[in-house]
């Protein structure tokens, strides 16, 4: 699933490439992901908007829309303007990534991957990495009036689309229950030891908990783990006030050196290029079960908590 980074270089390109423009059109062919309004009625209601702003709230993407100003606009109206707001989510799941390109949907019966009409199928106009296999499984496309598209490729088709009133998508109870940024300037170590010190979970699992930090996923828990050098099954409320320290300016310094680095592909993560990101290729632990430790040479191990795997280091991470 796209994490804190990976989310972020995405935000990061939308905000470069597409605000100010406004959506002429929808297409989809898994109505399935959109959660809000009816998928039928989206288009209806979208149609015209243009893009304000794209923010990131954890791992949720949020395009501001709004009704483009006219000759009578009054500027000095904020409160009016932003009452009209409209607020589109797009939280991407396990396989989802945005991408910004053109694309034709065709009627076709000769195409591996066919809608589940089973007659539509997209492909990109554009030569290059959004040919590739992972950035070919787009269902929903949003037509920008520069002739450019939004589109969102996903392969298990687990992403999530709601639009709405901005007041209204805002208070939904999944961006209600997030806990706090881990790049917010609010988050500071005495926040984060009062978070954490008193809690009798594994640390691992308390970093991935979206409702005490968020952003924070399987890959990143592991790479900051690593390098605090703490264990992944160690207990919270038994850290010292140094190791919580450790933690606290790992995560600082991981995740932002993965935004630098656009994020992680290992998986189907690529940015709205179509590109992969180049953390993978600077990564300690995640995925390197059995292979030596960047440190002290000790065999990288991976273990189960909760569902989800661990990877650390036995002689770096003892428990």
């Amino acid at each position: 699933m796209p994490e804190l980074p990976e989310v972020q270089t995405i935000v990061g390109d939308l905000n470069k490439k597409i605000i100010g423009k406004r959506i002429v059109g929808v297409w989809f062919d898994a109505p399935k992901l959109i959660k809000r309004p009816k998928a039928e009625d989206l288009e209806n209601q979208i149609k015209g908007l243009r893009i304000k702003e794209i923010k990131r709230r954890g791992k949720n993407i949020l395009i501001y829309l709004g009704k483009p100003k006219t000759a009578n606009s009054k500027s000095a109206d904020n409160k009016q303007l932003a009452a009209d707001d409209m607020l589109l989510l797009i939280h991407q799941k396990m396989t989802g990534h945005l991408l910004v390109g053109k694309w034709s949907v065709r009627k076709t019966k000769t195409r591996m991957r066919l809608s589940e009409d089973g007659r539509n199928s997209v492909i990109s106009l554009i030569k290059g990495p959004l040919n590739e296999k992972v950035n070919n499984y787009i269902h929903v496309i949003f037509y920008l009036d520069s002739g450019e598209q939004l589109a969102l490729s996903d392969l298990r088709k687990f992403a999530k689309v709601v639009f709405g009133k901005r007041n209204e998508i805002e208070n939904i109870p999944e961006l209600k229950k997030l806990g706090i940024d881990p790049l917010d300037g609010r988050f500071t170590f005495e926040k984060f030891n009062k978070i954490i010190r008193s809690l009798p979970g594994k640390i691992k699992q308390i970093l991935m908990d979206q409702e005490k930090i968020s952003g924070i996923g399987n890959i990143y828990s592991d790479e900051i783990l690593w390098k605090a050098q703490i264990h992944p099954l160690r207990r919270a409320n038994s850290l010292s006030e140094g190791e919580l320290k450790k933690i606290y300016k790992a995560t600082g310094g991981i995740l932002k050196k993965a935004i630098k680095l656009r994020g992680t592909s290992i998986s189907d993560f690529r940015d709205t290029a179509g590109k992969s990101g180049n953390y993978g290729n600077v990564r300690s632990v995640y995925r390197k079960e059995g292979r030596p430790c960047p440190v002290c040479g000790g065999k990288i191990e991976r273990i189960r908590i909760g569902g989800r795997s661990a990877h650390f280091c036995p002689v770096c991470q003892k428990l």
